[in-house]
């Protein structure tokens, strides 16, 4: 393309301004030079100097335009690093419902403006992990700092990802209370869907600038018109300015990075002030500890300074400051509205977590910034090795997964069906599936997982309140005054089609209903209250499946409520198998019961006697099913005589089977356990 550029100089002399507007100038020929190599300069005017003469050879000017561009290409890291005006910085996000083209817009992104090179570049640049690769959703949240050069003044452009799934809504809202300004990006052939208004209003909720983008417009099934309609219906917001584009083939991404320019305000000049930084992200390195993501709200960090977290009270002298881009990149200093790293031999996550603020130790801020939370598990499960041998290595692999994530509760448990394993806590169910694959995946480990639980407040006659997440805590019913469970506010989008299967699916599952409500004229959103128990299973499997994959949910934690829970318990031959407890409502006990029961019979081997399986309320037995005996022939060696023989013999049995019966006991199997523990999930 240089050569054919080179070619098309028929002037003998001339000299190009990026100002140029006639649309037969060499500079619309230059237009079609990759993009990342216009933007790939300093904050110098990108000129281009071309002499032609006679006996000049095409060649040599292809060459000597080759060489500058891999000059440029070269200086490009160098650039990222140079320090722009405050006026000249933009932080923003990329807000979005899982697969409507978040990740891939984000590597257009960096394409574009020479932040990765073409030969370092793969899809989902920004997603490290092989799990996210599969599932397509973004686990662990990355930033990149990009330059871009607008109206010939290079800008700092900061993007701040976030991970695209309800149970890490708490890091969404930091990394968005870290930002000035977002692209909501919706999906031109599915519209608006559950988590993009979910995400929409935590960035409201910070004051952030939106900047509507409909992508895929290049799928035959695009309807970027009805969507614009929906986004101004449903979220309210002006989409006169509203961006087309497609991530996949490069259209619009240009006008996407000049309306970041234009529209998204920079941050407020508070450099003189005294330092605090908001963490919205930290990961665990063997080698250099934990190593914090930060945007620097207010004055300014140096290498060598000694800072302090302030929710935890540790201080540390700052090893290493630098910026991520998307690699990480050391500096000496960086200011207000910057973002960048920090290490400083943090030996735990829980010391540096997401949310908390930095500040100076010798001149303090005088408060912390708002919005941070400690982390709370929502979701319980037991997590036994298949192999006991194997406990060890669990242990060890749960404690280098809390380095990472500081969200991760885990607790010795023993159980006298599995043995030795850990009682583990959880953000949600996604977080508890990413949890237990990692587990297999990178420590080679053969799991059992318990059905999840949620955590119960439960308040005794004595006037005591505690947390309850495992079934056999729970104290007995003569010293319980009442039990609550935490409720959820859930929102479903679907088309209208499937409405009634929803509300039945609701109301199953011991749904309040509260709304209903059409954002667009084949779809309706449905607004429900239900206990988050009725959740953990498999409600969201459900949901799909009855509308063929058509509707989405987003949920929300408001509290808890009390309700009529009871403590079920199976008995197996008279004697109770704790790990197969569960809490569950009364009202559904006996359907719970009646099929614990009736796997259990088909899963169980006979024995030499009869052996009762039971499902109670307390003392009460509320379903019940029996394996019968394996009987022994005695009378076979009985041809024939007296009748008084066979008696005998028979009255010899059934002494021996009766003795049998009470000292006899009966070894469930493992994989009784792992059938029954996944019906579980299913019926609960």
């Amino acid at each position: 393309m240089a050569m054919a550029y080179a070619m098309d100089l028929s002037p003998p002399t001339f000299f190009l301004s990026p100002t140029s507007s006639s649309s037969s100038s060499p500079l619309r020929r230059l237009s079609s030079l990759p993009i990342s190599t216009l933007h790939r300069h300093s904050n110098r005017k990108l000129q281009i100097l071309c002499q032609a003469t006679a006996g000049t050879q095409p060649q040599s000017q292809s060459s000597n335009l080759s060489d500058a561009n891999s000059k440029l290409s070269a200086r490009s890291g160098q650039d990222r690093l140079l320090k722009v005006p405050i006026s000249k910085v933009r932080n923003f996000s990329i807000i979005a419902h899982i697969d409507h083209g978040k990740s891939t817009l984000a590597d257009k992104l960096l394409q574009v403006t020479g932040t990765v090179q073409n030969r370092d570049m793969k899809e989902q640049f920004l997603d490290n992990m092989d799990l996210e690769r599969e599932r397509g959703i973004t686990i662990k949240l990355q930033a990149a700092r990009m330059r871009y050069v607008y109206e010939d003044t290079p800008y700092c452009l900061n993007l701040i990802d976030t991970p695209g799934h309800v149970d890490f809504s708490y890091e969404v809202s930091r990394s968005l209370a870290a930002c000035e300004g977002a692209l909501l990006v919706v999906d031109a052939s599915q519209g608006v869907e559950a988590q993009t208004l979910a995400n929409v209003y935590l960035a409201l909720e910070n004051n952030l600038e939106i900047i509507p983008v409909v992508n895929k417009i290049d799928l035959p099934g695009a309807e970027p018109e009805q969507v614009l309609r929906e986004i101004e219906e449903v979220i309210g917001l002006d989409c006169s300015k509203a961006i087309l584009c497609s991530a996949k083939e490069g259209i619009g991404i240009t006008e996407i990075l000049n309306a970041i320019v234009e529209r998204i305000p920079p941050p407020p000049e508070t450099a003189d002030k005294p330092f605090r930084a908001l963490i919205f992200d930290s990961y665990y390195d063997p080698y250099r500890g934990v190593i914090v993501y930060f945007r620097v709200i207010d004055g300014k960090v140096k290498k060598g300074d000694r800072i302090l977290f302030m929710a935890s009270g540790k201080d540390y002298f700052a090893d290493e400051i630098g910026v991520l881009s998307p690699n990480q990149i050391q500096v000496d200093e960086l200011y207000a509205g910057e973002v960048g790293y920090i290490s400083a031999s943090i030996r735990s996550v829980a010391d540096a977590r997401v949310g908390d603020t930095i500040t100076n130790f010798s001149r303090k801020a005088e408060s912390s910034l708002p919005g941070y939370e400690e982390a709370t598990p929502m979701v319980f499960c037991g997590l036994f090795p298949v192999d006991a041998d194997q406990f060890p290595d669990l242990r060890d692999a749960l404690e280098k997964l809390q380095l990472n994530d500081a969200a991760l509760k885990f607790e010795p448990e023993t159980s006298s069906a599995m043995g030795f394993g850990f009682r583990c806590g959880f953000l949600g169910l996604l977080h508890m599936e990413i949890v237990q694959e990692r587990l297999e995946r990178e420590y080679n480990l053969n799991l059992i997982t318990t059905a999840p639980s949620v955590v119960y407040k439960v308040h005794t006659v004595n006037g005591d309140t505690t947390m309850c997440s495992n079934p056999s805590l729970l104290p007995q019913p003569g010293l319980r005054k009442s039990v609550e469970e935490p409720y959820v506010k859930i929102e479903l989008l679907t088309p209208k089609d499937y409405i009634g299967a929803l509300m039945e699916l609701a109301q199953d599952r011991r749904g309040e209903f509260k709304e209903m409500k059409y954002i667009a004229e084949n779809r309706a959103s449905l607004l429900y209250e239900l206990p988050l128990a009725e959740m953990v299973g498999d409600f969201f499997d459900q949901l799909k499946s009855r509308t063929k994959g058509y509707a989405s949910m987003e949920y929300s934690v408001i509290g808890y409520r009390e309700s009529d829970l009871i403590k079920l318990d199976i008995l197996i031959n008279a004697e109770l198998v704790e790990p197969l407890s569960t809490i569950v409502h009364r009202d559904k006990a006996y359907s719970v019961g009646r099929a614990l029961t009736q796997k259990l019979k088909e899963l169980i081997p006979r024995q030499m006697f009869k052996v009762p399986i039971q499902a109670c309320i307390g003392s009460k037995v509320i379903a019940s099913e029996a394996l019968s005996a394996i009987r022994k022939d005695v009378l076979a060696k009985c041809y024939g005589g007296d009748i008084s023989r066979k008696k005998k013999l028979l009255k010899k049995q059934a002494a021996g089977k009766k003795r049998m019966k009470a000292i006899g006991r009966v070894d469930v199997p493992q994989e009784a356990f792992m059938a029954v523990l996944k019906l579980e999930k299913e019926v609960l």
